[in-house]
């Protein structure tokens, strides 16, 4: 117990246990609270300390899950217990893992907090299949998209635009929208041969790596059974994962 509660938000990486910061580990031991959803993985969450009290919020009673607002709330009631809160996240709390909603929630509290960021899985999992995502015969410039917007009135992404990106594109969270997004690349003048990865579960024992080109990968991912968590990776980089990487 804390004479003053804080929140610290932390990223817990792409998956690996070692891939966290050593800032993230410490904290993670020192806490009291631990709130987590089921992002981090399970080689994370099931070596989390049986000293604090762990709360998931990806799951409660059965098989509903806890709004954003809830979470919001629970953050904020523990933290005013004077209890140091640990909102574990998987990958960076700030690149699409609302922890950037969390922390105006909590400053809106008035209560304390600190951001503890995490390695990415937008860099980190091509990098562990063999493709670096950016390469100077390759691509200058790297665009980070999230595959599922929150549902709102238009989107906030241009596909005319990410189809003529001449960089690699990165999506997460996009193997369920895949069949909607890839055909709308090529609508708006993609080349169908550009290559296309998917990384499932990556930098973890069992990952695996799914290749092909915008005018084959739905087919592939589906007659595979692709499934989330995975990176989709668009782009001539792609190209490199035959020599560099060592699984598929």
């Amino acid at each position: 117990m804390h004479p003053n509660g804080k929140v610290y938000l932390v990223g817990s990486g792409p998956g690996d246990p070692e891939l966290l910061t050593i800032k993230a580990l410490r904290l993670i031991k020192e806490a009291d609270v631990i709130v987590y959803d089921q992002l981090p993985g399970p080689e994370i969450l099931t070596s989390l300390p049986k000293s604090a009290e762990l709360i998931d919020v990806g799951k409660y009673a059965g098989d509903h899950t806890l709004s954003q607002d809830e979470i919001n709330q629970l953050l904020v009631d523990y933290a005013s217990q004077g209890k140091m809160v640990v909102r574990l996240k998987g990958g960076d709390p700030y690149l699409f893992g609302r922890g950037g909603e969390e922390a105006l929630e909590l400053r809106k509290a008035g209560i304390e907090f600190e951001v503890v960021p995490g390695i990415t899985s937008a860099i980190a999992v091509p990098a562990c299949a063999g493709i670096p995502i950016t390469h100077r015969d390759n691509a200058s410039m790297v665009t980070i998209i999230t595959g599922h917007e929150q549902k709102k009135e238009g989107s906030m992404l241009d596909w005319e635009w990410l189809s003529r990106s001449l960089g690699t594109l990165i999506i997460l969270m996009g193997v369920s929208t895949l069949g909607t997004y890839i055909p709308k690349l090529m609508r708006y003048g993609s080349d169908p041969d550009t290559p296309v990865a998917i990384i499932e579960r990556g930098t973890r024992d069992d990952q695996v790596v799914t290749t092909g080109s915008l005018s084959t990968i739905v087919d592939i991912a589906k007659d595979r059974g692709v499934k989330a968590p995975a990176i989709v990776v668009i782009g001539d980089v792609v190209r490199l994962h035959d020599a560099l990487g060592s699984s598929g």
